[in-house]
């Protein structure tokens, strides 16, 4: 298996001079699962193409093991390849798809009988081997084609949105089985998906790219409770992170204008003084929050819920925080707790769960 090292890495396209990497720096510790997440467009693939070979470097050195691979192609980088299509070869039958790998390298029949079995065999395909891949589902094709890429035993498996086509159910066991592979073959793992419910169930760290660029990269507790910027502290979370306006009072709390008062909500952190007076943005996960019928000795904030989500283990509600505040928060909460439409609550944020963002850079740092 392989450590990788991005560094300094650009990719630019020169019809239309597209940038679509832009000066990426960091590494994939050997054994590591990485998931790169980000939305449409920021620079994703294209990072995984450079890995593969795929795609040539612009700038920067990519290196495996300390060595640098910019000028290697995918055979001689010896990386295995997982795309949301299957691209299985549909007049061989299941054994001879896996097989095709060591085929082409030569290997005699009784090595190329012996690694079929085992990796069929880890991948539940055994009673699948003599079958043709039309005649099996989704879910079945692809542990078909990840079982032909890592046959060989590769140094880096590269895998772009594997899953994302599938149905929940079958998403759901492939992520499974996608880890369980990781920790038997021990593999260096590097996948890269949109879906934050896979980076999150999947990976030991994120990367998080937007616009070409690397915003942060960490465990996901990391990301979750210290976001790099507002972006991150968005895109990550579902429902996404509240974001209010208020105005810093002091160095330890912000006030929420209200149609009925000012309402005073302590922070944990330090700031830089200079914000003291200064309109910010508020940053509260919906997890992070909870409602009250009546009002709480602190942090309280008033809402009147406009719209109830039903989603099966918890319920999400949209509190209106009134005309002047112009704004809307979102809180999660346990499926069996009732409330209506219209009816008035109480918003609770501990302190050590409140972000402050002046822009998109975070104002408040804490003791880690």
């Amino acid at each position: 298996m392989s450590r990788v090292d991005i560094d300094q890495v650009w990719k630019i396209y020169p019809r239309g001079n597209v940038c679509a990497v832009k000066d990426l720096t960091f590494t994939v510790n050997d054994k590591e699962f990485l998931a790169i997440l980000g939305p449409s467009g920021c620079g994703k693939s294209s990072t995984l193409r450079m890995l593969a070979g795929l795609e040539e470097i612009s700038r920067g050195e990519i290196r495996f093991d300390g060595e640098v691979v910019n000028n290697l192609g995918p055979a001689e980088r010896n990386v295995a390849l997982a795309f949301e299509s299957y691209a299985l070869y549909h007049r061989l039958t299941v054994y001879e798809n896996i097989a095709f790998p060591l085929r082409a390298r030569g290997t005699n029949q009784d090595e190329v009988h012996k690694k079929v079995s085992e990796i069929a065999d880890l991948f539940n395909l055994t009673h699948l081997l003599e079958k043709y891949p039309s005649s099996l589902a989704g879910g079945q094709q692809q542990r078909v084609s990840l079982a032909r890429a890592l046959i060989r035993q590769p140094r880096l498996t590269l895998l772009d949105e594997p899953i994302s086509h599938m149905d929940q159910r079958v998403r759901a066991e492939m992520r499974a089985m996608i880890r369980y592979i990781h920790n038997e073959m021990g593999n260096t793992t590097v996948y890269v998906t949109h879906d934050q419910a896979e980076a999150v169930a999947l990976c030991d760290r994120m990367a998080i790219m937007n616009y070409g660029e690397l915003q942060q990269i960490g465990t996901v507790s990391e990301i979750w409770n210290s976001p790099a910027n507002k972006f991150v502290a968005y895109f990550v979370g579902e429902p996404a992170m509240n974001f209010i306006q208020a105005v810093i009072e002091d160095g330890e709390t912000v006030v929420f204008p209200g149609p009925d008062g000012r309402w005073v909500v302590k922070f944990e952190g330090e700031i830089n003084p200079s914000f003291i007076g200064s309109e910010i943005t508020v940053g509260v996960r919906p997890q992070q929050l909870q409602v009250f019928r009546e009002q709480p000795e602190e942090n309280g904030v008033p809402g009147t819920v406009r719209v109830i989500e039903f989603q099966g283990e918890a319920t999400v509600l949209t509190l209106d925080l009134g005309d002047n505040a112009k704004s809307e928060a979102k809180v999660v909460v346990e499926a069996t707790e009732r409330y209506d439409v219209g009816e008035k609550l109480w918003l609770y944020a501990s302190p050590e769960h409140i972000h402050l963002f002046d822009g998109d850079l975070p104002v408040l740092r804490r003791n880690a």
